[in-house]
């Protein structure tokens, strides 16, 4: 038993999770008898979310914003007396899309090793498909040799992933978020016409260059991860509040989850705001994500001939992905 702490630093959020890694050998259903295979779960004894927004401006000036830098690093320092407090052994700090793209990641870089006396991983779309994959399918029932498509709809990137119960088959990052589609298109309350056409081209683009390389069309099943879907999925649900019980592993219809997407994407932010489980860091920013959402359970439907009719969600992600890789 190790206690860990990872940390999932985002274009829209950062995320902290503490946990205890417990390695149990798996049972070999053929044989009657233990196979040896060890394997990592993960028991929960912080888990919080902020919403700092690092990713601010870097789509227009390629340069993380001071007051977002500073936002991210108080988090930080929070993260910190919580990592002491609970007496993680190891600590693993990982950054993706939004210092991927900016050119002064080196501050970034610099005041995270000051606070956490780690040194913060910027990874690649690659290795944060992976890494959110490994988080997913860590607690989704196995469906054996059958690809799994793994979609994390981010603020800055959107990673599919498709993969079976022996790991990941092909991968790829493509640079569309709920954070870069509303600084870069929907600018009007509520959205324009003209505004979301501009954006879904930009997401139509983006699948159809991750398409060269995740073979969209041998999909089984669709897992969509991260705040922007299981946000999707609290609304398509009607929930009362956010419960991470209520949405981890829904299956919905895609014709509810898309219906849910577009009244998102045409609310006001008024009216996202007043929505009982909608995060106020993710109000300005939730359109987009029902935008990207929408768009790619349709191209997924149709590349596999109709034959996904649904989606999943999990609660599980990246974040637990960082924290069984932990070593």
């Amino acid at each position: 038993m190790t206690r860990v702490a990872a940390v999932d630093c985002g274009t829209n959020s950062i995320r902290l999770l503490i946990a205890d890694v417990d390695t149990a050998v798996s049972a070999d259903a053929g044989s009657g008898g233990a196979t040896g295979q060890a394997t990592p779960r993960l028991t929960d004894i912080v888990r919080e979310m902020r919403v700092v927004r690092l990713g601010q401006g870097v789509d227009s000036t390629g340069e993380l914003a001071q007051e977002a830098l500073e936002r991210t690093f108080a988090a930080t320092r929070d993260y910190a007396a919580l990592i002491r407090e609970h007496g993680a052994e190891k600590v693993r700090f990982v950054a993706t899309s939004a210092t991927r793209d900016a050119r002064n990641r080196q501050v970034f870089v610099d005041g995270i090793r000051d606070i956490l006396g780690v040194e913060p991983e910027v990874i690649t779309g690659d290795e944060e498909a992976a890494l959110s994959f490994a988080g997913a399918s860590s607690v989704l029932p196995s469906r054996g040799e059958e690809p799994v498509l793994v979609v994390d709809l981010g603020g800055g990137s959107t990673e599919f992933v498709l993969g079976n119960a022996d790991g990941v088959i092909a991968a790829r990052s493509v640079d569309v978020g709920c954070v870069r589609m509303t600084e870069r298109h929907l600018r009007s309350d509520p959205p324009t016409a003209e505004q979301i056409a501009a954006a879904e081209a930009d997401v139509d683009a983006a699948i159809s260059e991750a398409a060269q390389t995740v073979p969209l069309e041998r999909t089984t099943a669709v897992v969509g991860v991260a705040g922007s879907v299981t946000t999707i999925t609290a609304h398509a649900l009607r929930l009362p509040e956010y419960s991470p019980a209520a949405i981890h592993g829904t299956e919905l219809d895609l014709d509810a989850v898309r219906k849910a997407c577009t009244e998102l994407l045409e609310m006001t932010r008024e009216e996202r705001a007043a929505l009982p489980y909608m995060h106020p860091g993710r109000v300005d920013v939730i359109g987009a994500g029902g935008l990207v959402w929408r768009r790619v359970l349709q191209r997924v439907a149709e590349a596999t001939g109709g034959r996904i009719t649904t989606a999943v969600s999990s609660e599980h992600d990246i974040l637990d992905g960082i924290a069984l890789s932990i070593r």
